[in-house]
């Protein structure tokens, strides 16, 4: 006995295997070791008059806001 064709003959049974969903593997997530104290990159609302007066200080006011938001953090543990 002959196998069976690998292509359908009957026209709707080749368009049910044209949609057919694809089983593919879902790939396990891959979770990246973070760095000790790594900066990130965000986008943060701050009220203008407090920026001005970090700025005013010079270079380093987004170093100095940062320093400011870890001792208030500290004070609340």
């Amino acid at each position: 006995m002959a196998p069976p064709p690998r292509r359908p003959v009957n026209p709707k049974d080749a368009a049910e295997a044209l949609f057919k969903p694809v089983k593919k593997p879902v790939a396990p997530a891959v979770e990246r070791p973070r760095v000790p104290n790594a900066k990130e990159l965000v986008s943060l609302k701050i009220d203008s008059d407090i920026i001005a007066f970090y700025q005013d200080g010079g270079p380093g006011w987004q170093d100095r806001i940062n320093d400011a938001l870890r001792a208030a953090m500290i004070a609340e543990i």
